[in-house]
């Protein structure tokens, strides 16, 4: 029996939710490295802290996408998952900027590192589901489409994220700066929006969206009859994913190439975009990010502060740029991959994306600049304004990450192991970022002796492999 097709602003509810999940990941992306360096991390070190978020993935998103294929209760398959995840993202989010509060319980860095970690372990437990949901819901031939549209609202989402920051200090006109082991007021009262908003996008889609039960999803995806749950111990369970994962499609273990340059990538631009262009535009030297130098201070002086929270705020708008390209990119994503097919496609935006990065080097000229941004003024070196032209490049790469790989793999996977390999996908996404937290910040101090600039340069660099390899995939639609 053939799925029907589904009305357009069925698809949008499917995946609305996903609008806020990605504004609290982008203020994650834009802040969390801003919020560890004022609580004390060393700049080499960040990555490292970095490092609890992927790893959340990677230990989350195969078991909830196992779980989530196997259940189906009153709220529904999915739904269940998005809806906890989103509640445990939310509370991370409204502690992690209070830190300092939790002084008596354990070191604020400390503390922020870890909820960092429930907040990514959070997000992760949302995100899968949110994948394999659009995969339930939306027929084949309707595949790309809703994955852009996804991919659309995920950098709605990642705008309005990233620029809170921004708007609070030169819009409401809160405090950017940070007092030695404090966190901005800006950034603390910007999670407490994006926590709200979160919790209200997502439950747009748990209301909004009604999933198939069993039997109907069964006929519309071929299947003979419900698999019944069987209780299995825990060796056994672990012996059954081995073999899901060891006899994944060849497509998907194509894809995982393209994936670990992709996401080597963007963990190093979230991580050390601030630090970068701090250093290069803002003219502030390294040392003001060595947490032994910070400590043998009794204040932070006026000016480094202000400078490091000018940039700060500045890193969420050229994030919220890059988000604004991907979310337009996204309108015509399917109409180009259709004409141009889907790894070409691909492979030209992740070429942009690299070139993108690379191009930061051109881009350190400190004059002061007046700039009307209409809902506000203000002073910035040009430099920085001249950084969104290669959020261009960006946007395109980042649009097309979160859409085409799984346009390509979707079709490929069998329908009743559609959550359990998406979440084994996420493999593909957390372990290049785990590598990229374990070397990058070494590459910075032992090779670019802290100069955060080129530790982007690498990354364009890693993109345009992406792109290469791209052309080694197989898809099923060419």
């Amino acid at each position: 029996m053939k799925q029907p097709s589904l009305p357009f602003w069925q698809v949008w509810n499917v995946s609305f939710g996903f609008l806020g999940v990605q504004l609290g990941f982008a203020l994650q992306n834009a802040n969390v490295s801003r919020v560890l360096s004022d609580l004390g991390a060393d700049l080499h070190s960040l990555s490292l802290f970095w490092l609890a978020a992927p790893i959340m993935g990677l230990l989350v998103q195969p078991i909830v996408g196992a779980a989530s294929d196997r259940t189906w209760n009153r709220v529904g398959r999915r739904r269940p998952f998005i809806l906890g995840g989103a509640i445990a993202a939310a509370v991370g989010m409204l502690l992690m900027p209070n830190a300092p509060l939790f002084v008596s319980i354990m070191a604020p860095m400390l503390f922020g590192g870890l909820m960092l970690a429930l907040m990514d372990g959070a997000f992760n437990v949302t995100m899968q589901p949110f994948r394999a949901l659009v995969a339930d819901m939306v027929p084949n031939e309707q595949r790309t489409l809703g994955y852009s549209i996804q991919a659309l609202l995920i950098n709605i989402g990642a705008v309005i994220g990233s620029i809170l920051p921004f708007l609070l200090t030169n819009v409401i006109g809160l405090d950017n700066t940070a007092p030695k082991g404090e966190v901005a007021p800006t950034v603390t009262w910007a999670f407490y929006i994006g926590a709200s908003a979160l919790l209200g996008a997502v439950l747009w889609t748990v209301f909004r969206t009604k999933e198939y039960p069993p039997e109907e999803y069964n006929r519309y995806k071929g299947l003979t009859a419900a698999v019944p749950v069987e209780k299995k111990s825990l060796a056994v369970r672990l012996g059954d994913f081995w073999q899901l994962f060891i006899n994944m499609p060849k497509t998907m273990r194509q894809l995982a190439v393209v994936q670990f340059f992709s996401w080597f990538s963007l963990f190093i631009m979230w991580v050390y975009t601030t630090p970068a262009i701090t250093q290069y535009i803002w003219g502030i030297e390294a040392k003001w990010f060595d947490a032994d130098y910070l400590h043998s201070l009794a204040v932070i002086p006026p000016e480094i502060a202000a400078a490091k929270g000018a940039a700060g705020d500045w890193v969420g708008i050229i994030f919220a740029a890059y988000s604004l390209f991907a979310a337009l990119f996204s309108i015509v994503l399917t109409r180009i991959a259709n004409k141009l097919g889907r790894k070409l496609t691909y492979s030209l935006s992740l070429l942009a994306g690299g070139l993108g990065y690379i191009s930061f080097l051109f881009f350190q000229n400190t004059e002061i600049v007046h700039v009307d941004l209409f809902i506000t003024q203000i002073d910035i070196p040009q430099g920085a304004l001249d950084l969104i032209i290669p959020m261009i490049g960006v946007g395109i790469a980042w649009a097309a990450i979160l859409a085409m790989p799984y346009a390509i793999l979707s079709s490929t996977l069998p329908a009743d192991k559609t959550g359990v390999y998406m979440g084994i996908f996420n493999f593909t996404i957390a372990a290049p970022q785990i590598v990229s937290g374990l070397v990058a910040g070494q590459i910075l101090k032992y090779v670019f002796n802290n100069e955060a600039i080129y530790i982007i340069v690498l990354a364009g660099v890693c993109m345009i492999l992406g792109a290469i390899s791209v052309m080694f995939v197989k898809d099923s639609e060419g």
